[in-house]
């Protein structure tokens, strides 16, 4: 494959440019913005484009499934790129359509866009190959900003690069770089932590990193989802046929793979009940809504060992204070390793990150979650593909 293209190999002057970001940011029941980490990451990117008078035209989602309703509108993140960059965002209430086309058309010289949130067509993550080229209609140049987004198959992401001439932003640039020296040589012992929810995702880069790495920590719902997979608990529904296909290729014995030992459960978020057992002991109505002490000071000795500290998803309902001790515990005592390099990705553990006042104590933290991991697991990331694929020179 060919090197992927960065904004600064293009002639950008005056031109049309279509930035795919990622302005997905954690909000309240109101839609206002509780972190704005992603928008600020996106400033230098921004700021480049405005010194060559480049006619700036954002693109982004917000929300996993959103509906067509004001809290998952871009609307309030205009507003706040506009406090943050201190130049006036225009707004525009679609992303695609002839009238959007004219509006575009009609830009100024160092003017900037933000269009309305990509996924309120489902088009978007159906990557729908006439959506992505409605798209490109808007631009001259493609720049790919959001790393976040690159294992996805999405039209933004993978079908205008066909169309454009197409390369990477600031941001993007600098997450490949980051992450290709830990690809390549990490230092070593080299240690990855997986927790979250999005067990499919996550689970499917078990098997890399145990080759990969030297130590793996998997957090409840993943540990649980393994051990259902392999028949050992039967609490609850048994894992997607996909899960109990990849289980096969884990080996429990594997030195390397370390489950929580204890879990803190309760009846529901709610309630005060909750109690201290090991993973293998619940009972079938409780849930797993953290690990255990135990677990918290193995995983905190194996953590003062590593060189290289991976970290994406938290490792408890992390939306309770009650059950965000683990999450934070371990935080802590990745902060306190000043021997290693560490990197946090993915939008929970980001905001949780910021809520415990260590996100500063990183030394990298990625914009990806689930494409951090696929990246460093090794896998292709059909984003970054796209980029390399297309010459329009």
């Amino acid at each position: 494959m060919k090197k992927i293209k960065t904004l600064k190999e293009f002639d950008l002057k005056e031109k049309r440019v279509l930035v795919r970001v990622d302005f997905n940011v954690p909000l309240n029941e109101k839609g206002d913005i509780l972190d704005d980490f992603r928008i600020q990451k996106t400033i230098p990117t921004i700021k480049y484009l405005q010194k060559k008078k480049a006619k700036t035209i954002l693109i982004s989602h917000l929300g996993g499934e959103p509906t067509k309703t004001p809290k998952y509108s871009l609307k309030k993140t205009a507003l706040k790129l506009q406090e943050l960059i201190g130049q006036k965002i225009n707004f525009l209430k679609d992303c695609v359509g002839l009238g959007i086309e004219r509006k575009i058309n009609r830009m100024k010289r160092g003017e900037i866009v933000l269009l309305e949130n990509l996924r309120f067509h489902k088009e978007e993550k159906q990557g729908d190959p006439s959506f992505g080229k409605a798209l490109s209609r808007l631009g001259d140049f493609f720049l790919n900003d959001a790393l976040s987004v690159c294992h996805r198959f999405h039209a933004s992401v993978v079908e205008v690069p066909k169309y454009l001439p197409s390369g990477a932003g600031l941001l993007l640039e600098e997450e490949i770089n980051v992450l290709s020296k830990i690809l390549k040589k990490p230092k070593r012992p080299f240690l990855v932590i997986l927790g979250g929810t999005k067990v499919t995702s996550k689970i499917k880069t078990v098997p890399s990193f145990l080759k990969k790495a030297d130590l793996l920590l998997l957090g409840t719902i993943l540990s649980e989802a393994l051990l259902k997979a392999k028949g050992i608990s039967l609490r609850g529904v048994l894992p997607s046929a996909r899960i109990v296909e990849i289980a096969k290729e884990i080996e429990l014995t594997n030195p390397k793979l370390h489950l929580p030992i204890d879990v803190v459960a309760s009846l529901n978020t709610t309630e005060d009940y909750l109690r201290q057992a090991p993973l293998g002991e619940l009972r079938k109505e409780e849930r797993i809504l953290d690990i255990g002490e135990e677990t918290r000071n193995i995983f905190a000795e194996m953590i003062k060992t590593a060189r290289t500290i991976v970290w994406a998803g938290p490792l408890g309902y992390i939306e309770q204070d009650q059950f965000a001790e683990g999450t934070r515990f371990i935080a802590d005592a990745i902060s306190r390793n000043s021997q290693a390099f560490r990197v946090v990705g993915g939008g929970e553990t980001n905001f949780a990150l910021k809520k415990f006042g260590l996100r500063e104590k990183f030394d990298f933290v990625s914009t990806g979650g689930g494409a951090l991991l696929e990246f460093l697991s090794g896998q292709k990331l059909p984003g970054l593909e796209a980029l390399e694929k297309y010459d329009h020179s």
